[in-house]
């Protein structure tokens, strides 16, 4: 009764979902301790407002905040990964997660399985990471979908 998914879309989903990932770990600091410099200025004085905050707390504020969305992906992404079954998660953390660029003859070689038989443990995996990470695309619409549920149930 699941609705057909869209396979070349639900890819595409993933790949992009962990092409983020890989980006979102490397703007993470090497070191969150905060530094302290002092830096005046002639040019500009102050001004004092009705603003509850300064630019420098709104700036900080929305740093922290997008530290916050960034951890909260890297983790929404690890958790979907950890939920495949090691051999999936093996092949995905070397192929899209890890630093150095490798590819999937590579891979495969290293695993022992033929090339079809890479493609299809890909697809598999691919299709579970989907539901785990909630990026699923499918190819009929949800009225379409809906009409197929009414004529299963008459």
């Amino acid at each position: 009764m699941l609705p057909e998914l869209d396979r070349e879309k639900t890819k595409e989903a993933v790949e992009k979902a962990l092409e983020n990932y890989k980006l979102f770990l490397l703007s993470i600091p090497d070191e969150k301790i905060p530094k302290v410099t002092a830096n005046y200025s002639f040019e500009v004085p102050p001004t004092f407002g009705n603003g509850f905050h300064s630019s420098t707390e709104d700036t900080a504020i929305e740093k922290v905040d997008k530290e916050r969305e960034r951890e909260k992906y890297i983790n929404w992404v690890r958790k979907a990964v950890n939920k495949l079954n090691f051999k999936e998660r093996e092949m995905i953390i070397k192929r899209y997660l890890s630093d150095e660029e490798i590819y999937d003859y590579e891979i495969y070689n290293e695993m022992g399985m033929s090339e079809r038989k890479f493609y299809r443990f890909k697809a598999r995996a691919f299709y579970k990471l989907a539901f785990a990470l909630k990026v699923e695309v499918y190819s009929v619409t949800d009225d379409e979908f809906n009409k197929q549920i009414v004529r299963v149930e008459l």
